[in-house]
């Protein structure tokens, strides 16, 4: 490839400031010494480089699977993951609504990082006019230094005008929704042309599992990034007709169980074609569960709270991975991690150096997954919005502010309320009088924390009809 035919690709794949010039530090011709390339060769890197698969359900809550605890829905396919690698029992998003976690998965940073949240607007709508800026680094765009192949299937919500889609943010193509599926209008891109609308969702997850199984196909022979973001369970729900009223959980339930379906395909396939044991593969969530919408929302188990809350039921996930002869089989994980973690671990095992031009939040779990080294993560910030909630520090949350998902009984507490997670995962019992040793030191790291932290304007605030 010459100089000219890289410049063309790279911006093709949406990739700014710092990761294009990462880029061209590994192409001949091209003005960067490796010396100033943001994508070097990283320790892990091996000699066929592995595939990688997430698979992100949508508002899916904790409790929601077999494996997790749910008495009636069934999840076989989940269960068999769990079974035959490794299942999270204290797995983050790092938000508890759709847009900010999705950017801080693609990206590996906190959303106030980089304007992907705001107070007002929580999420992007079909009238917003911001998106996941230029500069930012994704795991697809990462990816490509590496030549790997990148696809995005299902539902994106980090910004549905043509300069934000999945096309210019480092995937070579993408078949999905923008944003939610309750939004207006409702729309099936592929590339970055509308095929579909109104989009018939009853079909949805088996499409989406089509067009996953024929990306596997075609790449079989490189290494690959399949991004999956099923669309389900957020409301409103569909199911097919093979799963609909099949389901003991009624119609949630079958929406869980057609995805449990859609993972079963998935792992069929990289068995059939001999691609299981050079694929990592994982599965979790966008934010808990949407309580308010009743049965139609599904369940944080013992957990408190659920979507839009910073309890653990918002933004604690139901996490696994699999990968048969490196992850252990019948792994339970213990220890902190998310899925702004999956940035920096998706890097590592390609051989693909951190961006050294911008904080990374992510911490690599490669070690924690090939068991040659024990968790990195030792805090987590619960964010809503743009303001810092909660803290946890080892088995410690502190909550400075609270709030339900979707009411307005905002408390602030001084002294902060302090739970023990591992002895209270359902965070019943304050125990902040018997322990302020422990909130002198989560208020000390809530001090460093926010002097690293940089205000940007918001993308979710910008919108079409004011420019």
């Amino acid at each position: 490839m010459n100089r000219r035919e890289f410049l063309k690709k790279s911006a093709r794949f949406g990739l700014g400031g710092a990761g294009l010039a990462g880029l061209m530090g590994n192409v001949p011709g091209c003005v960067n010494d490796k010396s100033k390339n943001s994508f070097g060769t990283a320790g892990r890197q091996r000699q066929k480089q592995p595939n990688f698969v997430v698979i992100f359900a949508d508002d899916m809550g904790y409790g929601d699977a077999g494996c997790f605890g749910h008495p009636t829905i069934s999840t076989p396919n989940l269960d068999r993951m769990a079974a035959e690698g490794m299942k999270f029992t204290q797995f983050y998003s790092a938000a508890s609504v759709c847009t900010p976690s999705r950017a801080a998965l693609m990206t590996g940073r906190l959303p106030i990082r980089n304007g992907m949240c705001s107070n007002k607007r929580r999420v992007l709508f079909p009238n917003s006019a911001g998106g996941l800026p230029a500069e930012e680094i994704t795991i697809a765009g990462a990816l490509k230094s590496k030549d790997y192949a990148t696809g995005c299937i299902g539902k994106w919500h980090l910004g549905h005008l043509p300069e934000f889609l999945p096309t210019r943010r480092g995937f070579d193509s993408y078949y999905g929704i923008p944003y939610s599926n309750d939004m207006k209008p409702s729309i099936l891109m592929e590339g970055e042309k509308i095929i579909e609308q109104p989009v018939q969702q009853q079909t949805l997850t088996r499409r989406y599992t089509a067009k996953a199984k024929a990306f596997i196909e075609q790449h079989r022979t490189e290494p690959f990034f399949l991004y999956m973001a099923h669309s389900f369970p957020h409301v409103p729900l569909f199911a097919s007709d093979k799963f609909k009223d099949t389901s003991r959980r009624g119609l949630y339930g079958d929406v869980v169980e057609e995805l449990d379906w859609s993972v079963g395909k998935i792992m069929d396939t990289l068995r059939r074609l001999n691609l299981a044991e050079n694929t990592l593969v994982m599965f979790t969530s966008d934010n808990g569960p949407w309580l308010t919408k009743k049965l139609h929302g599904g369940s944080a188990g013992l957990l408190r709270g659920g979507k839009g809350s910073t309890w653990e039921g918002g933004m604690r996930e139901p996490g696994l991975a699999w990968w048969p002869g490196r992850v252990k089989a019948g792994t339970v994980n213990r220890e902190l991690a998310g899925t702004m973690d999956i940035f920096a671990t998706f890097l590592d095992l390609a051989g693909v150096d951190l961006p050294r031009d911008r904080v990374i939040d992510g911490v690599s779990m490669a070690g924690m997954l090939l068991g040659d080294g024990a968790g990195k993560r030792q805090e987590m910030f619960y964010y809503r919005g743009e303001k810092l909630f909660a803290v946890r520090q080892g088995p410690w949350k502190a909550h400075y502010i609270t709030q339900s998902g979707y009411k307005n009984d905002r408390k602030e507490h001084d002294p902060p309320l302090l739970f023990h997670l591992d002895h209270d995962p359902a965070e019943k019992f304050d125990v902040a009088q018997d322990h302020p040793e422990v909130l002198a030191q989560i208020n000390k790291l809530v001090q460093q924390h926010q002097e690293g932290i940089k205000s940007v304007p918001s993308q979710l605030e910008k919108k079409i009809n004011s420019l």
